[in-house]
């Protein structure tokens, strides 16, 4: 592979004796008679106080990173709902949900080190986010501005709706985000309350890094997170999207995979926010993952049944665990 053009030497092998090799040889000495170039010189900083760090040494913020990841791991290792995925539908989730209920322990499952999904960015890498109605009492509520547009608003930039959700959802103590951190599979088991149908009990999870290699270096077990409810926002497309109802439909719990239709914004909205549901015992899924589970058309670069989708999935949440009795993060029976 050649090196980039930035880094390729301008002089090129030659033999020497031959008319090639005289002419490199006056081009070098010419560059180098060249007179030197002149050289910015910045002119110094005055009035600024100096920067003084406080000491630390480097066992120190060693420590402070792992103690606190793996007492999040302990903890979380018994969840009360885990959202799989941080688009714009699982942090509309995470936040209504960690809203409306701040005892819960919410658990967030995110492969990308950068949460956020396909919501930094509008269609076609471009800057705007379009929501349409009513969408935008969603975005009133978390704060993110607007302009209105009649039947849809647009926020400026997609970026200012995931850092402003992301900021409000992190910041609940009852909220842990892992992200570079894979969902590789379910915990399914047999449902205490309907004999003979299959339950989702919680996630099997890896580091990205990790999931993605098993091809290269096997027996890298994962690690589990246990909760009576799953909310899968995976999305359609990525080396894990719309993992779960995939996963779903492998292990036999579904009829297959309906798999997303061509792109149809009316319909695909109406879609995705009201049907949003539990598909299976303890696994509520939402976003674009549900489109591939239905089989419903494409959205395409519209927004508001993403933020719409999250927050049914957190009221159809709080339903179904107030069905439920828990011990432990397992479901063991109907709420009395």
């Amino acid at each position: 592979m050649s090196p980039p053009v930035a880094t390729e030497s301008m002089y090129k092998p030659t033999t020497i004796g031959t008319e090639a090799h005289d002419q490199a040889l006056a081009a070098m000495k010419s560059n180098q008679a060249a007179p030197a170039k002149p050289v910015f010189k910045p002119e110094p900083a005055v009035n600024l106080e100096p920067i003084k760090f406080a000491p630390i040494k480097e066992h120190q913020v060693q420590r402070a990173m792992v103690r606190r990841y793996f007492q999040d791991m302990e903890e979380r290792a018994i969840s009360d709902v885990i959202i799989v995925g941080a688009g714009s539908a699982g942090l509309s989730c995470a936040y209504a949900l960690g809203k409306a209920r701040p005892d819960l322990k919410i658990t967030i499952l995110e492969s990308n080190v950068a949460p956020g999904g396909g919501c930094w960015l509008g269609g076609q890498l471009m800057s705007a986010m379009v929501c349409r109605k009513p969408a935008d009492k969603f975005l009133d509520e978390v704060g993110v501005p607007y302009e209105d547009e009649g039947n849809f608003v647009v926020v400026k930039h997609a970026a200012l709706f995931t850092s402003t959700v992301l900021s409000k959802v992190l910041a609940m103590p009852n909220v842990k985000m892992f992200n570079a951190t894979a969902c590789e599979d379910l915990i399914i088991k047999p449902c205490p309350i309907n004999p003979g149908v299959q339950r989702v009990a919680g996630c099997v999870t890896n580091w990205t890094l990790v999931s993605l290699n098993h091809d290269h270096q096997s027996c890298m077990d994962p690690s589990t997170i246990t909760a009576p409810l799953v909310c899968s926002f995976a999305g359609h497309d990525g080396p894990f999207g719309a993992f779960c109802v995939k996963r779903i439909a492998s292990a036999g719990l579904s009829e297959g995979l309906g798999d997303m239709r061509p792109l149809d914004m009316e319909r695909a909205e109406d879609h995705i926010a009201n049907k949003t549901r539990e598909i299976v015992p303890g696994l509520i899924v939402g976003g674009m993952e549900l489109s591939e589970f239905d089989g419903s058309a494409r959205m395409g670069p519209t927004f508001g049944a993403m933020l719409l989708s999250g927050k049914r999935a957190a009221e159809v949440a709080l339903q179904s665990l107030g069905r439920v009795k828990v011990e432990e993060g397992e479901v063991v029976g109907s709420a009395k």
